[in-house]
């Protein structure tokens, strides 16, 4: 459904909003054992991320990674898709063509468009917050 780099951007920030609620800045060899990513790929990731001040980056021997409490209930699941994928989810073409729209739709697109909209509520209605604090209550993973 989402690109390589979204789903580990997702898995990622999820894992340093669930250390966060606990006060705990993590540090990227944490982040990539617990979510079974490759070090470098996650690490360009997190850099994305930090730059769309998603997650906070932190230089020296205390540094590391968090995500202030306050900003735990504010982002979405949807700002990260856009900070690593852009719009094309919510917007690109469900067959990847150039231009699909109401005036000119693909094959598709009048069959997924209720289904974009649900996810696009979905994505936008979802807090980094709602997901981390119910990974701690559930036998939820990040794993594969």
């Amino acid at each position: 459904m989402f690109s390589k780099s979204c789903e580990y951007g997702i898995k990622a920030a999820l894992y340093i909003a669930s250390q966060s609620i606990e006060k705990r800045r993590v540090k990227i060899d944490d982040i990539v054992r617990n979510i079974d990513t490759p070090e470098a790929f996650t690490g360009k990731i997190l850099g994305v991320l930090s730059k769309n001040k998603i997650v906070d980056s932190y230089t020296g021997p205390n540094g590391g990674f968090e995500i202030k409490q306050e900003n735990l209930h504010l982002i979405t699941i949807a700002d990260i898709v856009k900070a690593i994928d852009g719009n094309s989810f919510f917007k690109g073409c469900v067959l990847g063509l150039s231009h699909c729209d109401e005036n000119q739709p693909c094959p598709m697109h009048n069959t997924v468009t209720s289904i974009r909209n649900e996810m696009k509520e979905v994505l936008h209605s979802t807090t980094l917050f709602e997901l981390a604090t119910g990974i701690g209550k559930k036998d939820f993973m990040l794993m594969r």
